[in-house]
């Protein structure tokens, strides 16, 4: 029950576009189609799941004050939180290229529509946002981490393609001249991030 909280807070509470504003860029550069968004909605949302847990393994039995004891009592006090920028990015960029490697692999339409937002994918602040909230939050298991990081994803990706399907709509719209393409698409993020705030009420 915990979990399913977890989720749908990460979701729809804690929603990566719509409360904090992570990953921005590839958000509105590629929500101009539902299939395009949907495609890296899917990668990042991956990347999430991989890279959150096993960045929480990484800071809490190798990086922060102590996590080094299980190797020897004497590595107590050794404390390499100041590499976790560095080493949470490397995580992040190797799993990119990997998926990277795939999707061009098995899916060359797709590859060729995402374009440099693929590998950009790397220095999504979204990804690293959600590594550094699980760092802040300090979660309990590896198991709340990986709920985090796939309900973190999960809502950047549906963020993703409610603003693709708006804006596939308002193709066909007389929008003014002056509000085509991002101007408007900022004014709806800001919209849909308001009407997101109704399930800050909720308890969890």
């Amino acid at each position: 029950m915990e979990l399913l909280k977890l989720f749908i807070q990460s979701v729809f509470i804690d929603n990566m576009v719509f409360s904090f504003f992570f990953g921005m860029c590839s958000y509105i550069a590629v929500s101009k189609s539902v299939k395009t968004a949907n495609g890296l909605g899917l990668a990042v949302t991956f990347v999430m799941l991989m890279t959150v847990p096993l960045n929480y393994l990484l800071e809490n039995y190798v990086l922060k004050a102590g996590a080094l004891k299980w190797i020897s009592p004497a590595l107590e006090g050794v404390d390499l939180s100041f590499l976790s920028f560095i080493l949470f990015i490397a995580v992040i960029a190797a799993f990119v290229q990997l998926l990277e490697m795939f999707i061009e692999k098995f899916s060359p339409s797709l590859y060729n529509q995402l374009g440099i937002f693929l590998p950009l994918i790397a220095v999504n602040c979204a990804i690293m946002g959600g590594a550094l909230f699980m760092q802040q939050r300090a979660f309990a298991t590896v198991g709340e981490a990986a709920v985090f990081g796939f309900g973190s994803g999960f809502g950047w990706w549906i963020a993703i393609l409610v603003m693709a399907a708006i804006r596939e709509r308002l193709s066909y719209s007389n929008v003014p001249k002056g509000l085509r393409g991002p101007g408007l698409a900022f004014i709806i993020t800001g919209l849909l991030g308001m009407a997101f705030m109704i399930f800050s009420g909720f308890q969890m």
